[in-house]
């Protein structure tokens, strides 16, 4: 069965969200994005095997997107993009939720300094929290 966040957590991060606003630089642009999270092959063509492995599909971002909504880091900018890159060897559902939340940040963003910039936050706290719903879904929800 799957676990739920409770009620109140979704209220919490929405205001902290809002409480801190979109995390952008003084000059309005989002923070560099972080290297890729796969590794590709060494010189000689082999799997680089000190890189991570997504063991099952999907346990990386899942453990990416719960510490994110635990620790609150949703709108710091390269969180999201860390989510998403990690994404990339996911399940469908998983890599799913991870574009939907992917969007929603983008809108957020953009939103910065606007009255619609509350609900774009709001929004982000929605879709991280409706991936977390998928990653229990998936059997991934001790991830993190």
């Amino acid at each position: 069965m799957a676990r739920r966040l409770p009620a109140v957590v979704p209220s919490v991060l929405i205001a902290g969200f809002v409480a801190a606003g979109c995390s952008v630089d003084d000059r309005g642009t989002p923070a560099p994005t972080p290297a890729p999270v796969v590794a590709p092959p060494n010189a000689s063509g082999q799997p680089n095997l000190s890189a991570p492995v997504d063991d099952p599909p999907g346990a990386m971002t899942c453990g990416r997107v719960v510490r994110a909504v635990r620790d609150a880091t949703l709108m710091v900018p390269g969180v999201v993009t860390d989510v998403v890159q990690a994404s990339d060897t996911a399940d469908a559902p998983v890599a799913d939720a991870a574009q939907r939340l992917s969007a929603r940040y983008t809108a957020a963003v953009a939103a910065h300094g606007t009255d619609g910039e509350p609900d774009a936050v709001a929004a982000v706290s929605a879709a991280a929290a409706e991936m977390v719903d998928v990653c229990a879904d998936s059997g991934l929800e001790t991830t993190g």
